[in-house]
């Protein structure tokens, strides 16, 4: 888990960008940031009302996600899987 920035650290404008951008930026959801956020899977600085991301982070955050595929709603990885399926049948 990353922690959420607070305001005093330095903010550059330049490297964050608001929940909005980036989902137009990876395709997902406003939304899905601020859940991440709330998470703590993305680090996040609050500005008024908006919240920023790191955009390095989120680009990343999206390049994670597209790689696991459907798997990163599977609550059981591959091996629990297995195990299921062996002591039910």
């Amino acid at each position: 888990m990353m922690p959420l920035r607070d305001m005093t650290d330095n903010f550059d404008p330049t490297q964050w960008i608001t929940t909005g951008e980036a989902a137009e930026l990876t395709g997902y959801s406003a939304s899905n940031f601020r859940k991440a956020i709330g998470k703590r899977l993305l680090r996040a600085q609050k500005h008024g009302r908006d919240w920023f991301l790191d955009r390095g982070e989120v680009l990343q955050y999206a390049e994670t996600m597209r790689q696991l595929g459907p798997n990163k709603h599977n609550p059981w990885d591959s091996k629990e899987r297995g195990r299921k399926r062996s002591a039910t049948g």
